[in-house]
């Protein structure tokens, strides 16, 4: 890796003549997206604003401690496996990836817990003990859920969707799977037990979806994890990112931080490089941005080259959530909780009313409670834990202060904590960090704080999101949440997929 200063003094001595790709922003989707054109013949430099790679998925070190900062939750690992391949390698060679069992403990507001896990025999019997009269239905939903993940995921997940007749050749398919409903819609169809549908609808949140009213082709969330597992990346998921990069260096490609862009350059109707915020501009045959979309069309593309996205469409669009994360260390091991948490508020569908539409932050809160020490010890000193905890909060159209809330709002929900999973918590904390909305939006160039970007409604998906090869510009591509298929690590990395289909090989530009 380089800073800008290094990467622009071995520019000039550089006699790569390959067709030269800048993908703009180093989160998985651009690092997948970066490995995917190194393959295919081209010359890729990555810039990135911040002064280390990983986007969303950076890392936070302090005090001996280390903390994924966003993703945790690997769910897919074959993705990951082809990117590797690609380069003539194994994943395991730079990545261990170690199963979590169970997946989530899921805990309720009156103490009652569920442990979802991948074994289809201990599930039946955890949903017996939980709804005795559900297990029928329990069977009936994971036998749709895996109809839809092999529509979904296997045969259309990869599809561009770069012309309406794509849409229109699929909507039998939507229509079979009746993908017009709600995950939550489609869960209360099988199971009565409200903690059930709480247990088999929440999986939407965690790509930024309200279950109320996220498109129910997210059911297949359900059986992807049952397929292939959930997994966790020893060392932290920073150790994928930094395999990443290490590939694309393999590819005689750069990975440059500290390089905020200013704008797309377009010349012509195409996209001619990029001019950096000091002023400097770099050259490239094609541009692929990685940053949010939103953002990518509203302030790093000139008004008058956009027909589609223009600032009144971005701005009429809907947003997912974003998330407070509190990041802190223990000096102390909380040995009794699991991996991964989810607490369940007093409320299911009333506070995501207040998130989603009210956009308040409501008194009361669900929360994710990830402890990676559960499984790798290296993650904190000897005899301490590491956590974060992470709640869904509206995005900055709220209004929020969050200079003002985000004291409090940590303070409330480590009482809560303390009351129920981390006992004597206050006096264990020995570091803390958090991240807001505000953090969002300002360090991580998300439109109005939303973390996950476009909200994933039906109206805002496949077609309807902003598409990965560009409907104004040419040569100027999307990967990442804010485009399809979506968020989620499944999502971004199948967004680079896409770019196999939508990008020409690098001859084409070789030739002319």
């Amino acid at each position: 890796m380089l800073d800008v200063t290094g990467f622009r003094g071995s520019l000039a001595s550089r006699q790569d003549r390959r067709p030269h790709a800048i993908v703009i922003g180093s989160g998985f989707g651009g690092l997948a997206a970066a490995i995917r054109l190194g393959a295919r013949g081209y010359r890729v430099t990555v810039l990135e604003r911040l002064d280390a790679p990983g986007g969303r998925a950076s890392v936070h070190r302090q005090d001996g401690f280390t903390f994924d900062a966003g993703p945790t939750i690997v769910t897919a690992p074959f993705l990951f496996e082809e990117l590797w391949r690609l380069c003539g390698r194994n994943l395991s060679d730079d990545v261990e990836l170690r199963p979590v069992s169970p997946f989530y403990r899921i805990r309720f507001h009156d103490g009652e817990t569920f442990d979802y896990c991948g074994d289809p025999q201990a599930m039946e019997r955890k949903v017996s003990q939980l709804a005795p009269g559900d297990v029928e239905g329990y069977r009936a939903f994971m036998a749709l859920s895996e109809a839809t993940y092999r529509t979904g995921f296997e045969r259309l997940g990869h599809v561009p969707f770069g012309s309406v007749l794509d849409m229109i050749r699929i909507l039998p398919d939507l229509l079979r799977l009746q993908c017009f409903r709600s995950v939550h819609g489609e869960v209360a169809r099988h199971v009565q037990s409200e903690k059930l549908r709480q247990v088999l609808s929440f999986h939407p949140l965690l790509i930024g979806g309200n279950p109320f009213s996220a498109t129910s082709v997210y059911c297949l969330i359900a059986f992807l994890e049952r397929a292939y597992g959930v997994h966790f990346a020893m060392g932290g998921t920073g150790t994928l990112v930094t395999g990443m990069v290490r590939l694309i260096e393999g590819q005689g490609g750069r990975v440059v931080c500290n390089a905020a862009v200013r704008r797309i350059a377009v010349e012509n109707g195409a996209a001619a490089g990029v001019e950096l915020e000091d002023g400097d501009f770099l050259p490239s045959d094609i541009v692929v941005s990685n940053a949010d979309s939103a953002s990518t069309y509203r302030h790093l593309i000139d008004p008058q080259f956009r027909r589609r996205w223009t600032d009144r469409k971005i701005e009429r669009a809907r947003y997912s959530m974003s998330l407070f994360v509190w990041y802190f260390g223990t000096n102390r091991q909380y040995r009794d909780v699991q991996h991964h948490t989810i607490l369940l508020g007093p409320r299911y569908r009333g506070l995501l009313t207040d998130i989603f539409q009210r956009k308040i932050l409501a008194d009361d809160f669900s929360l994710y409670l990830h402890r990676p020490t559960a499984t790798d010890p290296s993650l904190a000193p000897d005899g301490c834990d590491a956590f974060y905890v992470l709640s869904p909060v509206p995005h900055l159209e709220a209004g929020i202060d969050w200079q003002v809330q985000a004291e409090p709002y940590r303070a409330r929900i480590a009482q809560y904590l303390s009351q129920t999973l981390l006992p004597g918590l206050d006096d264990a904390i020995v570091t803390s960090r958090m991240t807001t909305p505000l953090d969002f939006e300002n360090r991580l160039s998300s439109f109005r704080g939303a973390a996950f970007g476009l909200e994933p409604v039906l109206t805002q998906s496949a077609w309807f999101r902003p598409h990965n090869k560009s409907e104004d510009i040419a040569n100027l591509y999307l990967v990442g949440a804010g485009t399809h298929p979506g968020a989620g690590l499944p999502g971004v990395l199948t967004s680079a997929r896409i770019l196999d289909t939508v990008v020409p090989d690098a001859m084409v530009f070789a030739e002319r």
